[in-house]
């Protein structure tokens, strides 16, 4: 089938659309609408997002209501793993130097997430209406959503697609992708820092892949964007993961509670399978992975 791309960047990442055909302008200016929308809520890289709002001033604010589901999938892993994965470790990440600056130096040791304290003893939300979302937060925090966000970004170019009458699909977010379409995608598995190399392929159809390691976004030695929120570091022995479900958000949540707990621990959330590569060369992986592995290790 001839395939059309459409090209962009966006929150950071670069932004690839395969179709059958050419995305009308129309269409390319609505995809863009609703990357900016999400932006604009969730980004703790602009002083006019909801977020810098919430961590300048707490208070209550006006969500849009997909923002439940997120906010929901993060109690659930937030509990799974327990408190290691969070949108609590905003101020961790930039005590790092991932800030809004990208001044990308640690200004001292890591410094944890509040300690006992879940997202609910600070935000309260409710399930949307007709008007949406309304989150109140205890006082300010600066939330990171980037553990699951990027995936549910992906979820709502894939449906402003079909709402445009596109029927087949890849949308790929640097690395996190949705395909919708007859035939399936062969997808690699990378190897953190050697992009010519990969661990194994995945036969992608009608699901979504997502995949997280330490080198997407890294910025000196042990340094990179996978803390855990209990201790405000970086995190070890896990280097990469992939999750393989019906929905991206759901699977790049699941893909970044990889490197914070047993798969088995996860094992309810969603139906997924997944990969998780370990900094020896081992890997754990779900039997029915739509794929395989080749050149390693293998629990």
């Amino acid at each position: 089938m001839p395939r059309a791309e459409t090209r962009f960047e966006a929150i950071g990442t670069r932004w690839r659309i395969d179709t059958p055909a050419p995305l009308t302008d129309a269409t390319q200016a609505r995809v863009r609408a609703v990357v900016d929308a999400y932006d604009v809520v969730w980004s703790r890289f602009r002083a006019d997002s909801v977020v810098s709002r919430i961590a300048r001033d707490g208070g209550t604010h006006a969500l849009p209501g997909h923002a439940a589901e997120l906010l929901d999938l993060y109690d659930v892993l937030e509990d799974r793993t327990d408190g290691a994965l969070t949108p609590l470790v905003g101020r961790s990440l930039e005590h790092l130097g991932y800030d809004a600056t990208y001044r990308l130096r640690p200004a001292g040791a890591p410094r944890p997430a509040p300690r006992g304290v879940r997202t609910r003893d600070v935000l309260t939300w409710r399930h949307p209406d007709e008007r949406g979302l309304t989150v109140t937060a205890a006082r300010p925090v600066l939330l990171d959503v980037g553990a699951a966000g990027k995936g549910q970004l992906v979820d709502l170019v894939a449906a402003e697609l079909r709402a445009c009458g596109v029927g087949e699909y890849v949308v790929d977010a640097g690395g996190d992708m949705v395909h919708r379409g007859p035939d399936a995608v062969r997808v690699g598995l990378q190897v953190p820092g050697h992009p010519g190399r990969v661990l194994g392929v995945v036969d992608l159809r009608d699901a979504a892949l997502c995949a997280s390691a330490v080198d997407r976004r890294s910025w000196g030695d042990g340094l990179h964007h996978v803390l855990d929120a209990r201790t405000g570091a970086p995190v070890g022995g896990v280097v990469a993961t992939w999750v393989v479900g019906e929905r991206a958000m759901v699977a790049d949540g699941l893909a970044t509670a990889l490197f914070l707990a047993d798969p088995d621990v996860l094992q309810g959330v969603a139906e997924h399978t997944y990969v998780q590569l370990r900094a020896d060369g081992r890997a754990r992986f779900a039997l029915a992975l739509p794929g395989r592995l080749f050149g390693t290790g293998q629990d």
